[in-house]
């Protein structure tokens, strides 16, 4: 039945993709020139996977792609809602396109992801926003050929959120950031329920994908090109579990290590109270499963862990670390940290530092702590004053720079595979790559070597990432 709800979706899809196309033929012949798209997006690689549909929708429909919002036709912001900090942006950004859509009236403005999945949002794009003519959330991303044909025929703003679903959509067109890599969704929403974090609520309860399913995508993707995959979820450990035959994330992991032609496989992101050894026996006994684990630590604090509902504490996280290392000792080990969670004490903060030194973490995404409406955390007292926490975030920031500029130095001199991503943005004549570990390196070599896996000795490490020259094979 579940299979059978998928393709009457994407059948449904399909047409209002053809339909939407009709309408834009029609309309360059009138105004006598082709029409742009822009897909903005905020936030996680969930979010710029599902901006990749986007803009492969909106191409098939007829959409030439541009960057530039200001010469758009159709511009789309696909946002995310984990700190406040990118709503803001967010309202920054529709206060600008407000003017330009004054001077261009063939110009259409979508919205869509996390931040559209709060009510207060919509009702204040809906009062103060009236400009924006499509408004969608997560759950209907799939969705948007029909949602734009529905405001082409009505002329009026079109609003559509819905608060869950059972449809996975994945077969509509995609156009891809990189031709050699593509992010692969296994699994969607959460069911942790962190406090600090809007993401449950944004994002639904847990739904996983046939393993059929994601073989035969990646399957697609291989013949098109891709030597990488990240294999994408909020907790891939719990992979599988909602599947009429569970499968476990491990077994996932077997059965796409098989497929002929694949060459890396990556995943993100693992959840410290799940991680299981059969997953790090599988990734030891892989030649494709990349040597880097990212492990979400939030806090070294088993008090401050427990009212986040981490369901973990400080001594259980580094056992698990331990384990990690056992089973794959060279392993690229990376983390998140937030610094000021309610609460937080000095002696709370120093149980972070010292977790930091033991896990030697080869980088850490550290954070400050953003109130998100609608969350437990943000209902709870002792509140962290800001001087505080600025200083605190700095002096953790200082000691993940030292521990983890020494610990990342043990690959200096070594020779390592590289996969070519693009040009150094800071180097002329140089490229950047990034090895198994997930770690960058940038050296010499021209255009050519993009998308291609090259043998590179490196030189020097340069904090978190290497300088390099090219090893011919």
């Amino acid at each position: 039945m579940q299979e059978d709800n998928n393709t009457s979706a994407l059948e449904e899809q399909l047409y209002y993709i053809g339909e939407c196309k009709k309408f834009l033929e029609k309309k360059t012949k009138e105004i006598g020139r082709p029409l742009y798209a822009c897909v903005h997006t905020f936030g996680c690689q969930m979010n710029a996977r599902d901006s990749e549909k986007l803009l492969g929708v909106l191409k098939e429909i007829g959409y030439l792609e541009t960057e530039d919002e200001d010469k758009s036709d159709f511009v789309i912001y696909n946002t995310c809602t984990v700190r406040e900090n990118a709503n803001l942006k967010v309202y920054g950004r529709l206060g600008h396109l407000k003017n330009v859509k004054r001077k261009n009236p063939h110009m259409l403005i979508a919205m869509c992801g996390c931040m559209m999945q709060e009510p207060d949002v919509v009702e204040k794009i809906r009062d103060s926003y009236k400009f924006v003519d499509i408004v969608f959330g997560t759950f209907n991303i799939y969705a948007m050929a029909k949602l734009i044909y529905n405001r082409i025929t009505s002329g009026s703003q079109v609003i559509d959120i819905w608060e869950k679903t059972k449809d996975i959509v994945e077969e509509l067109p995609t156009e891809r950031k990189f031709p050699f890599k593509s992010g692969v969704n296994i699994m969607y929403g959460c069911n942790n329920f962190c406090t600090y974090c809007i993401v449950p609520y944004v994002r639904g309860r847990e739904i996983s994908r046939e393993p059929k399913d994601i073989i035969m995508e990646i399957e697609r993707l291989v013949k098109d090109g891709v030597k990488e995959v990240m294999l994408l979820g909020q907790n891939v450990d719990s992979y599988g579990k909602t599947l009429d035959n569970p499968v476990s994330f491990a077994q996932l992991l077997r059965e796409i290590d098989k497929i002929e032609g694949l060459e890396r496989i990556r995943f993100m992101t693992p959840h410290p109270k799940d991680i299981e050894e059969e997953t790090l026996e599988v990734i030891r006994d892989s030649k494709k499963i990349c040597n880097h684990i990212h492990f979400p630590l939030q806090s070294g604090s088993s008090r401050l862990l427990k009212l986040m509902n981490r369901k973990y504490t400080k001594e259980h996280y580094l056992e698990q670390v331990e384990m990690i290392r056992r089973i794959l000792p060279d392993v690229s080990i990376t983390t998140d940290i937030i610094v000021g969670f309610p609460g937080e004490t000095e002696e709370d903060f120093e149980d972070t530092i010292d977790v930091v030194k033991k896990a030697k973490f080869d980088s850490a995404y550290t954070f400050i702590y953003s109130k998100r409406t609608g969350t437990p955390a943000a209902r709870m007292e002792n509140q962290v004053p800001e001087d505080v926490v600025k200083d605190r975030f700095n002096r953790l920031l200082a000691t993940v720079n030292e521990v983890s500029h020494e610990h990342i130095r043990r690959y200096e001199g070594m020779d390592m595979k590289v996969l070519v991503e693009g040009k150094d943005d800071h180097e002329e004549g140089f490229v950047t790559g990034r090895m198994t570990n997930n770690i960058l390196v940038h050296f010499a070599g021209d255009e050519s070597l993009i998308g291609q896996i090259v043998t590179v000795h490196l030189d020097e490490c340069k904090g978190f990432y290497y300088m390099g020259r090219l090893i011919e094979d």
